[in-house]
């Protein structure tokens, strides 16, 4: 008897275990636990450069390699013929191509909470006095102007930014954040008014 009863005591309990959950409504987890969205997100701006760079290397494939001791008009001949390559390789390339809207607005997002951040006014001296570039129409597949100077972003800006690879940069004319690319000198994409007014 005292067995029976404490074979019914542990068949209740196993019972409240299975159904408590259902009988105060919380159903049991089911399917895959929830993916954060910006990561994908990201995911898929790392993907779009790695597919640019992929066509970099093609681009780049025949052309001579620089020397150290090669001179300013051989390395600006190199560049020009890259960046040619390039552009007939993107003929239909646009703005968002690689700054899709979800991608653009994770960055803006992103740019955004470093410039609210405790380091705001830090930054916003670095960019003025980094030669701010203004003024400037922006187009894809279009060379970065060489008379500029190649403003960078400020360190910590580019802390909460993906990482590039090494041919791609990203730099900050006016209030536009461009990706640029560094070996031609051209701007693969950018995000109009990416940094926030004060």
């Amino acid at each position: 008897m005292k067995g029976l009863k404490a074979t019914c005591v542990g068949a209740v309990a196993v019972l409240m275990v299975l159904y408590c959950p259902i009988l105060s409504g919380q159903a049991a987890p089911q399917g895959p636990p929830a993916v954060n969205q910006d990561s994908l997100v990201i995911l898929g701006f790392e993907d779009r450069s790695k597919d640019y760079v992929k066509l970099y290397n093609k681009a780049k494939a025949g052309i001579p390699a620089l020397k150290s001791s090669d001179s300013a008009h051989t390395i600006n001949q190199n560049q020009r013929l890259l960046a040619s390559r390039i552009r007939a390789a993107r003929t239909d390339a646009k703005q968002g191509d690689i700054f899709t809207p979800e991608i653009t607005e994770v960055f803006r997002r992103l740019i955004a909470t470093t410039m609210k951040g405790p380091d705001a006014a830090k930054i916003r001296a670095s960019l003025r006095h980094a030669e701010p570039v203004s003024g400037i129409k922006l187009q894809v597949n279009t060379a970065y102007p060489e008379r500029l100077p190649l403003q960078s972003s400020p360190p910590s800006v580019l802390l909460n930014l993906p990482p590039l690879p090494p041919e791609l940069d990203y730099r900050i004319v006016g209030r536009d954040l461009v990706l640029r690319d560094a070996g031609a000198n051209l701007v693969v994409d950018f995000i109009p008014n990416a940094i926030p007014t004060p």
